[in-house]
């Protein structure tokens, strides 16, 4: 039972109803693979309150300031995700930023703080600087004002999260795929996840600890095509690799006709991989979207030598 203080009205908390768009998706089976966004390095900021449907920009951080370092950002092919603690902790007077580096053999992650705002436009985006880190962070989804699943759905986990990896957890903004909460992401290997539980969480940090893949919830490594996602996946799951950075890109084709072929290379040699991509028309895509909508599936079919 929740107690109310006299004269204190509780926020109302969105619930998990049968009309949201994440339990929509798991029983029409929305497949995970091949939705990790395309930017294979991240810039994390630090920004505890509350944040509005466009991150950072709609957040107690400086609008112009968020605005022109998300353009540098996005110029340096880096993609912007604020950060918090979660729960309801107060704004620190340093706040923490980090620099993920995703790319294949180029694994890194590195952190500092700042205490203004704009002391973070002068903050070089190659990853020259700051502290690096030699264990894994994990970002939970939880971006409410984008959409209600993945608060609903995220913070559970971010709170299991905290017990597990107190240190090495934060609640982040919008990763895509809304349909998908919980949605997990694993730095610096850029490994991200969907519908991630609660009492699950031991067991998928302590896979994350390892670099192990978690194939039955991967959606894909960010900073690849979504095909190369499809193909990575087949692998690590039907091949039994289990290290992301065992499965490298040798070349993609571009698709035609709904199909393509991805070369990796992994621990047994070179692979070519076919990968089938389908269109779904759906209704309900996302909690903000009731209407008719679509998406693309990609689905790994067969792997041969070569």
């Amino acid at each position: 039972m929740t107690i109310v203080e006299p004269g204190v009205h509780p926020v109302p908390q969105p619930r998990d109803t049968p009309d949201r768009c994440a339990l929509q998706a798991e029983e029409r089976g929305d497949p995970l693979i091949g939705t990790a966004f395309p930017a294979g390095r991240v810039l994390l900021v630090e920004q505890p309150g509350p944040w509005g449907r466009n991150g950072l920009r709609d957040s107690r951080f400086d609008r112009a300031t968020a605005q022109e370092l998300e353009a540098r950002a996005s110029a340096a092919g880096l993609r912007v995700l604020a950060i918090r603690r979660p729960g309801r902790a107060a704004e620190p007077a340093r706040r923490t930023w980090a620099i993920a580096d995703c790319r294949p053999g180029h694994e890194r992650l590195v952190q500092g703080d700042f205490g203004r705002d704009d002391e973070l436009l002068a903050l070089p985006l190659d990853g020259s600087t700051g502290r690096e880190l030699s264990e894994p962070i994990y970002l939970v989804c939880a971006h409410s004002k984008h959409d209600a699943c993945c608060a609903i759905r995220g913070r559970p986990v971010a709170t299991a999260l905290l017990e597990v990896a107190p240190d090495r957890t934060w609640e982040c903004t919008h990763v895509g795929g809304e349909r998908f909460a919980a949605n997990v992401l694993v730095l610096p290997v850029g490994l991200l996840y969907g519908r991630v539980l609660p009492l699950a969480v031991a067991d998928f940090v302590a896979a994350g600890d390892r670099d192990e893949v978690v194939p039955a919830l991967l959606r894909g490594r960010v900073g690849f095509a979504p095909i190369v996602q499809a193909a990575m996946a087949f692998v690590y799951d039907h091949l039994a690799v289990r290290r992301a950075r065992d499965v490298t890109l040798i070349s993609a084709e571009k698709v035609a006709d709904g199909r393509a072929v991805v070369r990796l290379n992994g621990p047994h040699g070179p692979l070519a991989v076919s990968v089938v991509v389908e269109r779904h028309e759906v209704v309900g895509l996302t909690c903000a979207n009731r209407g008719p909508g679509s998406y693309l599936a990609y689905r790994a079919v067969s792997a041969q030598p070569g």
